[in-house]
């Protein structure tokens, strides 16, 4: 019976034994599974703290909000009779004699109409950059003001007076009579990232609210050198925009794009919009360019831009290929003026830009940078790809004038046969004002053949053809003998630009 008894619990021994080294084993490599996966996959933290990101705004708009101030406007316009316009509501005649037909009319029968003044007002907001009461703010805000009045947050009211302004830029400083005011930190643009937090501040409405504080909207950065084009633009340099979410609504413009730390990195200065109002895309100028000029606009001196004295384009896939490029980075000159500092330079129409000093140019936005920052009367040294050889240049930069004048063409009326779907015409005084030509040169294209290569090339009805391979064309005899001829792609210049027109539609 003990021998039973010693067995069994010999047996029992050995069982837990047996157990236990096995339940070892399995927890050391669980352990080791589990140590090694965490070696695979580091931890995750947040990137973003909600709480922190939320004080930070509080605390913009607390501080940098002080900083902030409403800016209105005021212009007095005379009109009268000699400002008088009348329509006849179906027409006929030149506009001229309309208005003089009825602006008689009128005077015989009522005399003469008295001139009258009225008053435009404008609103806008700006902001303190020194506790002298210096205030930055957007051109367009105190353009053509006769009285600018600036609120600040506290509520007092006082006097502006414009120091400088720009309108290439659309930057203006302006000057109240107060001290120690509380002065807003300018940060830096060039090193802002998509995505990164912004504040939009803006006081337009101060005048006619209870509480004359500032409005605060956020968002992030949706896109970095944007350009808004010319036709919204202007004269106005809107080449290197910063984009944002952040609502900036009619009456903000001028007031600061600020990050997270309080630091003004924008001007605000568009909204994109079909109805006047936020839809989710906002514009501000970076605040590097305005450091580059405030302390010229501070003194009133005038803000000048280096210049070239050419019209460039965009590289595409096509023209690289075809000009024998190894990529599309680059800048195209489509034209070069006159007289200008490219021309006295040796520079020629097809030269392909590719640097300007240290600055490597892959395109329009990057030489417009380069060439505005260098001084008017520097050596700009410009390496261009000119015939598949590199060609180095040295250009003295000129002042940018403030306007370029074309002229009306002379030529007389003559038509050609279509050639790859592109049907021209010669110049004339009248098909020159129809389509604003400026050359006195040239062939104007009339119509364009839908789907025809002409059509997949980008050219379009109003471009005047200068040359084609690099052959002038004066007029619709030296356009018919060039293209009668012609085989493979055509290299076509036009006042416009380059554009390449493939054989390949010739068939119909």
């Amino acid at each position: 019976m003990k021998k039973k008894i010693i067995l069994v619990v010999v047996f029992a021994g050995l069982v837990g034994l047996i157990f236990g080294l096995a339940l070892s084993v399995k927890l050391d490599l669980f352990s080791s599974v589990t140590a090694q996966s965490q070696e695979q996959t580091p931890e995750i933290t947040p990137a973003l703290n909600v709480i922190s990101i939320e004080d930070a705004i509080i605390n913009v708009a607390s501080i940098t909000g002080k900083a902030v101030v409403s800016i209105s406007t005021e212009h007095t316009e005379k009109t009268g009779n000699r400002m008088m316009r009348f329509n006849q509501p179906f027409g006929g005649g030149m506009p001229g004699q309309q208005d003089e037909s009825f602006k008689k009319f009128f005077e015989d029968f009522f005399g003469q109409m008295p001139e009258r003044e009225y008053k435009r007002v404008g609103l806008g907001s700006g902001v303190i950059i020194n506790k002298e009461g210096y205030i930055l703010t957007n051109e367009h805000v105190i353009k053509e003001a006769d009285k600018i009045t600036v609120t600040l947050p506290d509520g007092r009211e006082f006097k502006g007076e414009i120091k400088g302004q720009d309108p290439r830029s659309d930057l203006a400083v302006i000057k109240i009579d107060a001290k120690n005011l509380p002065a807003a930190k300018l940060g830096n643009s060039d090193d802002l990232k998509i995505g990164q937090w912004v504040v939009a501040i803006g006081n337009p409405y101060s005048f006619a609210m209870q509480n004359p504080e500032p409005t605060v909207t956020t968002g992030v950065i949706s896109a970095l050198h944007r350009s808004l084009g010319r036709t919204l633009s202007q004269d106005r340099d809107y080449n290197d925009l910063i984009q944002t979410d952040a609502a900036i609504n009619p009456g903000n413009s001028g007031g600061p794009l600020v990050n997270l730390r309080g630091e003004v990195i924008g001007i605000n200065v568009a909204i994109f919009s079909t109805s006047g109002g936020y839809q989710g895309i906002g514009f501000a100028i970076p605040v590097d360019a305005a450091k580059r000029i405030i302390s010229r606009l501070i003194e009133g001196k005038k803000i000048v831009y280096g210049w070239l004295g050419i019209t460039v384009q965009e590289m595409n896939e096509d023209l690289a290929k075809h000009l024998g490029l190894p990529d599309r980075n680059g800048v195209l000159v489509a034209k070069v003026l006159e007289d200008g500092p490219a021309k006295r330079a040796g520079m020629k129409e097809g030269d392909i830009i590719k640097q300007v000093n240290s600055t490597v140019i892959n395109n329009v936005r990057e030489l417009l940078g380069a060439v505005g920052k260098i001084e008017v009367g520097k050596h700009a040294r410009v390496m261009a790809f000119r015939d598949k050889k590199t060609v180095t240049l040295d250009v003295i930069i000129g002042e940018r004038p403030v306007s370029e004048e074309g002229q009306i063409a002379t030529e007389s009326d003559a038509k050609a046969s279509s050639w790859r779907g592109l049907k021209v015409e010669n110049l004339t005084p009248e098909i020159a004002k129809r389509f604003r030509a400026e050359e006195t040169q040239g062939v104007i294209v009339m119509d364009i053949e839908p789907g025809s290569s002409a059509d997949d090339s980008g050219v379009i009805p109003g471009d005047v053809i200068l040359s084609i391979n690099k052959n002038p064309v004066k007029n619709i005899l030296d356009y018919e003998k060039i293209t009668r001829s012609l085989r493979g792609d055509a290299l076509v210049r036009t006042a416009r630009g380059f554009f390449l027109i493939k054989e390949k539609s010739e068939k119909k």
